[in-house]
């Protein structure tokens, strides 16, 4: 009687660290699984979009990724809304209209330069050129360069969040997602 009690017990008490054992190693692969803070944080980038000249190309980073952002001039403004795809690719954040894409060259993944006197991108591996919306105006490039998700907040506009306007972007095929 004596050792089938203490056999009784012995069961329970393994039972009992084994259980906690095993909650604590569930709990320590779900901390391991979950992203870092960095990563979460990583994910989202705020521009203020008033700090921005007229065309003047700005390199952001989102992601690990560069981010060209480039003011329209009233010029480029008149340009962008008489043609409908250099409008449907373009960003109205307050009163002005912005270019904000990957900086990365849709066909092999260059980065395109600017040419701010005559508004286009080059990308000079290919020959490849695009227009100051981003838009393919020269092959090998099967597309323009891609938008990334955002959202505007005033004057702000958040980067890996998707607003009303990026979906309408995605909806209308300007972009694809990213």
């Amino acid at each position: 009687m004596k050792n089938s009690s203490r056999r009784g017990f012995m069961g329970k008490a393994f039972g009992a660290v084994a259980g906690v054992g095993a909650v604590a190693s569930l709990y320590a692969m779900k901390k391991t699984w979950d992203p870092l803070p960095s990563v979460k944080a990583a994910g989202f980038t705020t521009l203020d979009m008033s700090a921005y000249e007229g065309n003047k190309l700005v390199t952001e980073k989102w992601r690990g990724k560069p981010v060209f952002v480039l003011k329209y001039t009233p010029d480029m403004v008149k340009k962008a809304e008489s043609d409908p795809k250099m409008k449907a690719r373009s960003i109205k954040v307050g009163n002005d209209y912005y270019m904000i894409t990957l900086g990365l060259c849709t066909h092999l993944g260059c980065i395109p330069s600017y040419d701010a006197d005559d508004h286009s991108f080059l990308c000079a591996c290919h020959g490849g050129t695009y227009d100051f919306s981003g838009d393919v105006t020269k092959a090998p490039p099967p597309r323009g360069l891609d938008i990334p998700p955002f959202k505007i907040d005033g004057m702000k506009v958040v980067l890996g969040e998707e607003g009303p306007e990026y979906k309408k972007m995605l909806q209308d095929g300007v972009t694809l997602a990213v």
